[in-house]
């Protein structure tokens, strides 16, 4: 593998590529750490030592910003309102017949639905970022902060404009740079920037575990965690490349004299067809009732009883209830993402055929029954990977951010097996021997 990255830096159009890459991601990281206007940044680093440990409710979405959501930089937002803004179209492509038709249009019509994301993506970030502002102002942010409600000194009108434009030109610049990256370097742009902050918090994560075990100075935690993360790479690389494959016969067409058709091909049917999307709507859902109670401050019973069960990640509710969401998202995902029935049509209109199956409604039958058999591996799968977490919450004492989540481990080798295969097509184009033996 490191031959092969030598070899691909040998080659001139590629080795372009990978350093504009990789000038993106420092671009990024540096506009992480660059605080906007309106903050004081002394207080938000103590208050960021005080709860190093007890990032609570916007630990998920500061993973996602590499960090910089709980320091309130330009970048705070991150790759999040993009992510949010391509999940609602996918899901209202499902619903809205213009949206459907668009998508079958091809390029054009990707072209369009890519730029309604766009537009999303800018309103969700005028919004998130009011909020993000509004609990900062409020001290919410930091809930065991002393200092948690002097974050923001000023609290004018136009101190809060300005600070929600520094924060949505920050999301609008992030989406220009991975698709810089998308249209100028290697692999996926918006899946490069998500892969870079997840990252950027494994050294701190992992010297945070060293620091809080007590075997042999911390460093028997963190061999254990090594080899944790390791396992989980290996499991994930083993579930990700997993799929069914269902052949499919073209039949013979003559058309004048010349014969078409007459290929075999098949169906790939992934054992995690879903990818890590119901991981991402599990945990979500499961904020919105802690966030409720935390900015209402009500003292009722149903408010008691979640923050008892539905805050703390180590409770048996907590656990049980998260498990059994992702298997529920891992199913509805799939069903909205893949529609037998096109395809089946698809199928039946190009003369295409599953052997012993018959064309038409058989075959989208067919198609919808092996599909929810491979769902729930798929499922539960991504449920045990995400519960990771928890187990060293439990075992090594660590944080709700232990380095290697479910979902940034998933994430993350999702992102590099993807990277890899393009660097790999590339290479292989040159006949140069490629990175996957």
């Amino acid at each position: 593998m490191l031959t092969a990255f030598a070899r691909a830096f040998k080659t001139p159009d590629l080795r372009k590529k990978l350093l504009f890459t990789l000038g993106i991601m420092v671009i990024f990281r540096l506009g992480a750490h660059v605080p906007i206007p309106g903050i004081n940044y002394q207080n938000v680093q103590l208050c960021m030592d005080q709860s190093k440990n007890a990032q609570g409710l916007f630990g998920l979405v500061n993973m996602f910003s590499g960090g910089a959501l709980l320091q309130i930089t330009i970048f705070a937002l991150g790759i999040m309102p993009y992510i949010t803004a391509s999940i609602i179209l996918q899901l209202l492509t499902v619903v809205i017949p213009r949206l459907e038709a668009l998508k079958k249009e091809g390029q054009s019509g990707q072209g369009k639905i890519t730029q309604y994301t766009r537009y999303l993506t800018v309103a969700l970030a005028v919004l998130q970022g009011a909020g993000l502002v509004t609990t900062a102002r409020t001290g919410a942010l930091f809930g065991n902060c002393t200092v948690g409600n002097q974050i923001v000194p000023n609290h004018s009108i136009f101190t809060t404009i300005t600070m929600v434009v520094t924060m949505t030109a920050g999301t609008a610049c992030v989406m220009w740079l991975g698709e810089l990256i998308t249209d100028r370097g290697i692999g996926n742009g918006m899946s490069i920037l998500m892969f870079t902050s997840i990252a950027a918090g494994f050294p701190s994560g992992l010297w945070g575990i060293k620091m809080q075990g007590k075997l042999l100075g911390g460093w028997l935690e963190f061999g254990l965690v090594i080899l944790c993360g390791l396992a989980m790479v290996a499991l994930v690389v083993f579930v990700e490349q997993a799929q069914r494959r269902i052949p499919v016969q073209y039949a013979k067409r003559m058309i004048g004299r010349r014969s078409y058709g007459g290929t075999s091909t098949y169906i790939p049917l992934k054992v995690n067809q879903a990818g890590v999307i119901p991981v991402i709507f599990a945990s979500s859902l499961l904020y919105i009732p802690a966030l409720i109670v935390q900015f209402t401050g009500s003292k009722a019973g149903w408010a008691v009883w979640i923050q008892q069960n539905l805050v703390k990640g180590d409770h048996p509710v907590y656990i049980v209830t998260y498990f059994l969401l992702i298997v529920f998202f891992a199913f509805f995902y799939v069903a909205i993402s893949f529609n037998p029935e096109e395809v089946a049509d698809n199928m039946k209109k190009y003369g295409g055929f599953i052997p012993g199956i018959r064309a038409g409604r058989p075959t989208a039958e067919y198609l919808s029954y092996v599909l929810n058999r491979i769902t729930w591996p798929g499922s539960l799968y991504l449920g045990l990977i995400a519960l990771v977490p928890t187990v060293a919450l439990v075992t090594l004492n660590a944080n709700q951010n232990f380095p290697f989540g479910g979902t940034s481990i998933l994430i993350i080798v999702g992102v590099g097996l993807e990277t890899v295969k393009q660097i790999e097509s590339q290479l292989q184009q040159r006949n140069y021997e490629g990175f996957l033996r």
